[in-house]
């Protein structure tokens, strides 16, 4: 199955940076999502990112005007049918996945190969909501895209062989290195470092460190370059906190119980980085921790 188009639902954080490595990479790209000043600022984020890789002399401004020119935009879901592979780069809701799948169906040329980014919701299950279970796969790129060189791929249980080693290839073009990960409940990144952060807020919940204390442990002690509370504020504390439910649900183990605190900040509609406010308060020069 050769690949050359490929359309993106979903201009936000993840979209428009797998959009960027994907039009660098020379693939055409169709980028779409519900409002035109979503896109604006998609293409506006892409056009700083690339600046910066020309300033540390990672690319070329030939190379920036190149991917530029190479990514397209449209509001109309439907435009993305004639394209070779979608990735589906909306927020974490399995409904909201379910009804652009939907959509997308009857625009679809029948190789189209479809692919979701989701962090934690079965693959098998948005799977099976398409007409082509076999041409479907988790495609899980990690934040910010243009700089981590993990991807993770995920077949559901009626993914065919020829896609599975497409979409390898296709990482391989994106000089990015692919994890193969079996369809279960938060796959092998988020299995692994969201428990982590939430026995982070529940360290902080119980009053055994304060934010400060916490992270700078992790990142002195256990030499991460971020500490959990940081981290998880970067990512996005709703993101977290779904992700959390996700696991909690799927494998029905009390280990995986939210926090109460991490649900409080969702509550208070303190969701990190992108609300100015979570574990840190990010409205100064400086962050300041909240607790």
């Amino acid at each position: 199955m050769g690949i050359s188009k490929v359309g993106i639902v979903g201009a936000g954080q993840m979209g428009n940076g797998i959009a960027h490595v994907f039009a660098l990479a020379g693939y055409d790209v169709l980028l779409n999502d519900i409002s035109a000043d979503a896109l604006e600022k998609g293409i506006a984020t892409i056009t700083r990112n690339l600046d910066r890789q020309v300033s540390r002399e990672k690319i070329t401004e030939a190379e920036k005007d190149a991917t530029l020119a190479r990514i397209k935009t449209t509001e109309t879901l439907a435009d993305l049918g004639p394209t070779d592979l979608i990735i589906e780069a909306a927020t974490e809701r399995e409904d909201v996945k379910n009804a652009i799948f939907e959509s997308l169906l009857p625009h679809l040329g029948p190789d189209t190969i479809l692919t979701s980014n989701t962090s934690s919701i079965s693959i098998t299950r948005l799977a099976s909501r398409t007409d082509r279970p076999e041409k479907f796969m988790g495609f899980h790129f990690m934040n910010p895209v243009p700089v981590m060189q993990l991807v993770e791929l995920i077949r559901g249980i009626a993914t065919d062989e020829a896609t599975y080693k497409t979409l390898l290839e296709v990482v391989d073009t994106l000089r990015k290195t692919a994890a193969s990960a079996e369809d279960f409940p938060a796959f092998i990144v988020n299995r692994i470092l969201m428990p982590m952060i939430n026995e982070a807020v529940y360290t902080l919940y119980e009053g055994v460190g304060s934010v400060k204390s916490i992270d700078e442990s992790m990142k002195l002690g256990a030499n991460h370059p971020m500490g959990p509370l940081e981290l998880a504020d970067f990512i996005g504390l709703d993101t977290c906190l779904a992700i959390m439910n996700v696991l909690h649900d799927g494998l029905a183990d009390t280990k995986y119980r939210p926090c109460p605190l991490l649900t409080k900040y969702v509550e208070a509609g303190w969701l990190g980085r992108k609300t100015q406010r979570g574990f840190y308060d990010y409205r100064g020069e400086v962050p300041v921790p909240t607790r």
